[in-house]
């Protein structure tokens, strides 16, 4: 990073801020490294880049932000999540879902893999059909594993 602005982050700045949002909505990528560093690469090369530009530091720092996230707004493990504190609650324990979902990933990436996912593929009207298909394939793992 540029020495000469001290309100510059560095890039463990936005390696940290990465990693803990992974560990909050995509736990699956925390050991993807090439990912991690791709990203931090990227958002420090965007703040550097909007800095030479004559951006603020606050606007650099957005601007590298929206690198760093980019592909990340929507968390499959999230909606996992969700759908079994929304529709599984007698089955798996809020307490426990966080975890279920991390089993159930692998089970439910054909449902996944059938659609475009984007940052903002839950505003769009595919996603209730998604959290309907995912709905039908968690309720037939945990029948098949006699939670249900």
């Amino acid at each position: 990073m540029n020495s000469k602005n001290s309100h510059a982050p560095d890039i463990s700045y936005f390696r940290l801020s990465l990693i803990d949002f992974l560990r909050e909505s995509h736990p699956e990528r925390l050991k993807d490294n090439r990912f991690i560093l791709a990203c931090t690469d990227a958002a420090t090369e965007a703040y550097e880049q909007a800095i030479r530009n004559g951006d603020t530091p606050s606007e650099a720092a957005e601007q590298a932000n929206a690198v760093l996230f980019r592909g990340l707004h929507f968390s499959r493990y999230d909606t996992l999540v969700n759908i079994l504190w929304n529709e599984f609650p007698d089955e798996v324990p809020e307490d426990e879902a966080k975890e279920w979902a991390i089993k159930l990933l692998p089970e439910c990436e054909p449902v996944f893999a059938q659609y475009l996912l984007s940052d903002g593929f839950a505003d769009e009207p595919e996603y209730e059909l998604l959290y309907t298909e995912l709905t039908g394939t968690i309720a037939l793992y945990l029948e098949s594993h006699e939670l249900q």
